[in-house]
């Protein structure tokens, strides 16, 4: 057990409110694009504007809303809009799926970086997600995409073609037409296609660069605000190649911390964490911790006294009832850990066994910080000559 004693159990009452489901999440970013260009029985929550023939979604995987502000002069083209909130926990399965379904997770069922599936052998850990178990099964809800395809709306996809097929992207966007492309010329280049070859359209496209740079660098780092511009660029272009009757909007699906080697708590350095423990999943920042029957009480004491304020630790029901899934669904209850580690300032809580790649990494995301979960909303028309 840890000798420091600097750390005292961390208040539940400190805890931040829930994502603002149903008004102003990642949820609702797809089905108010759709209300932008006409789709009966959708609504534009987010204040997108109407009249467009054709929106782009574009996906700045890690772009937080926090980060963007304090880096504005780094990116003059993704200026104005608003902070919505990100679906949590603040990784990128749960945002995908949240802004695929234009649902909470507890309704989609992707709750987390990694965890149980009822029937299963093994964690489900969606970014290596292959075709087993099935998608549709996992996530058997229809995509926002999938329903507007249906009412005869041109919906596509762009995004690395090593994607397409994905266990992930057949769960959370299936619907429409995959287009691969990896570079940004190569995205660009589709978003024109689709932009002058099509009167309706939906599109979504996915960039995953910045989020590659964070968790490898850190956000605070050199090598971030060159990407940063990087997207900025991107931004541009997309925005020179669609006519002013079309709308891209810029969101994300988390933001990230910087967790320096010093910040990490290995959690296999305090052996008695694993007593009455089956199973650990989720990530560094949120830690799903799955228990013998019985014992969730007995774990959840024994966590939150090891970790004091570097987390707050709830149990499965404490969760569901602060509403961080949202309203969640009986088949999804149990893919949440039966406790539930949410690290606070820059903890991450590392793991030597689970994901030791992952636990080094400077830069994180999954809790509840306002750096990770505010995301940006951003609403531009295109400049190109209307055609």
């Amino acid at each position: 057990m840890s000798t420091d004693r600097t750390h005292k159990a961390a208040d539940p009452a400190t805890l931040p409110g829930p994502p603002a489901y149903g008004v102003a999440s990642l949820a609702e970013v797809l089905p108010s694009a759709a209300a932008a260009i006409g789709v009966p029985g959708y609504w534009d929550l987010l204040g997108v504007g109407g009249n467009y023939r054709g929106v782009v979604v574009a996906l700045i995987d890690g772009l937080g809303w926090q980060s963007l502000q304090q880096h504005a002069s780094l990116a003059p083209s993704i200026v104005g809009g608003t902070a919505i909130d990100a679906a949590v926990p603040t990784t990128t399965p749960v945002g995908l799926g949240s802004l695929g379904t234009g649902t909470p997770p507890g309704s989609h069922g992707l709750v987390g970086a990694s965890f149980r599936i009822a029937g299963a052998h093994s964690m489900l850990s969606p970014l290596s997600w292959s075709d087993s178990p099935m998608p549709r099964a996992v996530q058997p809800e229809s995509t926002v995409l999938e329903d507007v395809a249906r009412r005869g709306i041109d919906v596509f996809s762009i995004s690395a073609r090593a994607y397409e097929g994905s266990g992930l992207t057949l769960a959370a966007l299936r619907g429409g037409l995959y287009r691969g492309a990896d570079s940004l010329g190569e995205k660009v280049a589709e978003v024109a296609s689709i932009a002058e070859g099509h009167d309706r359209f939906l599109s979504y496209l996915y960039w995953p660069d910045l989020d590659r740079t964070g968790h490898g660098h850190g956000v605070d780092s050199d090598h971030w605000r060159a990407e940063l511009q990087h997207v900025d660029y991107l931004v541009q272009r997309l925005r020179s190649v669609l006519p002013a009757d079309t709308a891209l909007i810029i969101t994300a699906d988390h933001g990230m911390v910087d967790c320096a080697p010093a910040d990490r708590f290995v959690i296999e350095d305090s052996p008695h964490l694993s007593r009455d423990v089956v199973r650990l999943g989720g990530e560094p920042r949120c830690r799903f911790i799955y228990t013998r029957s019985g014992k969730i009480d007995d774990v959840r004491r024994r966590w939150q006294e090891e970790l004091g304020d570097r987390a707050w630790v709830l149990s499965r029901q404490e969760w569901i009832s602060a509403g961080y899934s949202g309203i969640v669904h009986d088949h999804v209850d149990e893919r949440l850990g039966d406790v539930i580690a949410l690290a606070r300032g820059n903890t991450s809580l590392a793991s030597t066994t689970v994901d030791s790649v992952v636990s080094q990494l400077r830069g994180q995301h999954g809790s509840i910080s306002e750096a990770e979960m505010k995301i940006p909303f951003i609403v531009h028309s295109g400049t190109a000559e209307t055609r």
